[in-house]
């Protein structure tokens, strides 16, 4: 096959969020909360273990009663915000209202982080001429995300699950991303780090290359082997 076009998933992949424990750090100073000695590490802790941060470590555990919303959440902005305000209100936190406002965070520029070859890469995939698509499950716009990190001019397309109702692994999204792009499946390269959803691109006959969810300073060539693939196949 030759590569004409490359779909790259988001978080993970690209980009990745900050710490659990940063997340609530920064909400509870915006709020004026001090918490004394090592209860917020304790509580950061938790969230992390109940899911509640989205792009971070998944749910230990998903309580039986948001079982259905937890596996339909990419299709909606009002799912994804009801699941992970959910799982996040299994931690008591000293304020009802912080539960909204960690939500609100994580979609801020600030709470990314560019892996350390992003830019690099999607520069280098400019310049020989190969388009690229941003396909991600998730319940918000990110294209400020990239905007701010000086990244949006790399993107050709974004199809994000929200605005169409549908989720990887789904087979629909994936063509959506290549017909965005002007190519057909089999030229299209699926670049992601779950192997079950990102891995569903292969169903239509993209390829693809999955890497590690690893935080950033552990991977910083994590995405120079796309730039091979496309060499060798060009």
């Amino acid at each position: 096959m030759v590569i004409r076009g490359v779909l790259f998933d988001f978080s993970g992949t690209l980009l990745r969020v900050e710490p659990t424990a940063d997340w609530l750090r920064a909400v509870l100073d915006e709020a004026g909360i001090a918490l004394p000695g090592g209860e917020s590490a304790r509580l950061a802790a938790e969230l992390e273990e109940a899911g509640a941060l989205p792009g971070g470590a998944s749910p230990r555990t998903v309580p039986a009663g948001l079982r259905e919303l937890w596996r339909e959440r990419d299709r909606s902005a009002e799912r994804h915000r009801a699941a992970y305000t959910a799982l996040a209100r299994r931690v008591p936190l000293p304020r009802p209202e912080l539960y909204d406002a960690l939500y609100e965070r994580h979609m801020r520029p600030e709470a990314w982080h560019p892996y350390p070859d992003t830019a690099d890469v999607l520069d280098a995939l400019r310049d020989r001429g190969v388009p690229v698509a941003v396909v991600s499950n998730i319940g918000w716009d990110l294209r400020p995300v990239f905007r701010a990190h000086g990244l949006d001019h790399q993107v050709d397309a974004y199809v994000l699950s929200f605005e169409h109702g549908l989720q990887k692994p789904e087979p629909g999204i994936f063509e959506l991303a290549c017909r965005a792009l002007g190519v057909e499946p089999g030229e299209a390269l699926m670049v992601g780090d779950s192997r079950h959803a990102d891995g569903g691109a292969a169903a239509l006959g993209c390829a693809v290359h999955l890497v590690d969810h690893l935080p950033c300073d552990r991977r910083p060539d994590g995405l120079r082997p796309v730039l091979d693939l496309v060499d060798r196949t060009g």
